[in-house]
């Protein structure tokens, strides 16, 4: 029998986690809340907590080293987006944006640009703008697209 997909969730800062159990129950895919604290999550056997360490990058470490092909990784952060695409995972921001090899180059430029223009602002900082309904609205399509095209590859995988 074929592996459901598996969604991993940079969980710490996510503001869609009601929605991924929403379409990884529709998928039956199994879902993985991954974080340096305790969350609530609900009560199903494809939905399981797992809370790393609270050293710097646990919660990125783990993930990393467990996304690959039928993975759906769920992060904000540019730089775990790179290790999952390269090992073969599905990557989607929180606001819906998908990131494959084409766009990550350019994604890690700009973080390293912002990085830069932050640090010589002497404190004066921003951050992303408020997560809105439209966010949200495009996150659900976007997991939605990526579940449906593993369902689709999988039977090829299988031939």
């Amino acid at each position: 029998m074929e592996q459901p997909p598996t969604i991993l969730v940079d969980a710490d800062a996510c503001p869609v986690k009601d929605e991924i159990y929403r379409v990884a129950e529709r998928y039956a895919a199994q879902v993985r809340i991954v974080s340096n604290s305790v969350f609530r999550v609900p009560v199903n056997d494809r939905i399981k907590r797992v809370v790393v360490g609270d050293s710097f990058d646990a919660a990125d470490d783990w993930i990393a080293e467990h996304a690959g092909p039928n993975i759906v990784v769920v992060t904000a952060d540019i730089l775990l987006t790179g290790r999952c695409l390269e090992a073969g995972a599905k990557v989607i921001a929180h606001n819906g944006k998908p990131f494959d090899a084409a766009s990550i180059g350019n994604a890690i430029a700009t973080r390293a640009l912002m990085e830069d223009l932050r640090a010589g602002m002497d404190g004066i900082s921003g951050g992303p703008p408020p997560f809105s309904k439209a966010d949200r609205s495009a996150f659900l399509q976007s997991l939605d697209r990526v579940l449906i095209k593993l369902q689709r590859q999988r039977p090829a995988d299988s031939a």
